[in-house]
């Protein structure tokens, strides 16, 4: 039996700025923008090429906006991604290197498997952002 995580409920205190976020500068595909009735609505997007989407509205109760961490993508070239977010208007930390103790990439670094952007949302959800360009 395959289990896939499909949804990532993301707190947010504003639905509109959080989706211009996600949308137009992390570059995720709107899948849906719902009004639900009672005044909730509810906002689904999807990183390019995954299989897990996220939920912007209603929020649980015991997550308070910014209060989801940790949660990861992944893509095989973080460098031009990180070009592709400053392109987008993205304020984007530079790479970090985490095989060893921290430090900031240069630019002959492998970043296959310990590459790393750390990004926060406008509610102050964090993100890491990890090269995989090949697998063992």
């Amino acid at each position: 039996m395959n289990w896939t995580l499909e949804v990532v409920v993301v707190p947010v205190t504003d639905i509109d700025r959080a989706k211009a976020f996600y949308a137009d500068g992390l570059g995720f595909h709107v899948d849906h923008d719902l009004h639900t009735g009672g005044g909730r609505r509810l906002v689904q997007l999807t990183p390019p090429g995954s299989g897990c989407s996220i939920v912007l509205g209603p929020q649980p109760a015991h997550m308070p906006p910014g209060g989801l961490q940790g949660v990861q993508l992944v893509v095989s070239d973080l460098r031009a991604a990180r070009e592709e977010l400053l392109a987008r208007g993205v304020d984007v930390p530079e790479i970090q290197i985490l095989g060893g103790p921290p430090r900031t990439a240069t630019p002959d670094d492998d970043l296959n498997h310990v590459g790393f952007l750390f990004l926060r949302d406008p509610d102050g959800n964090g993100w890491a952002v990890q090269q995989i360009s090949a697998r063992p």
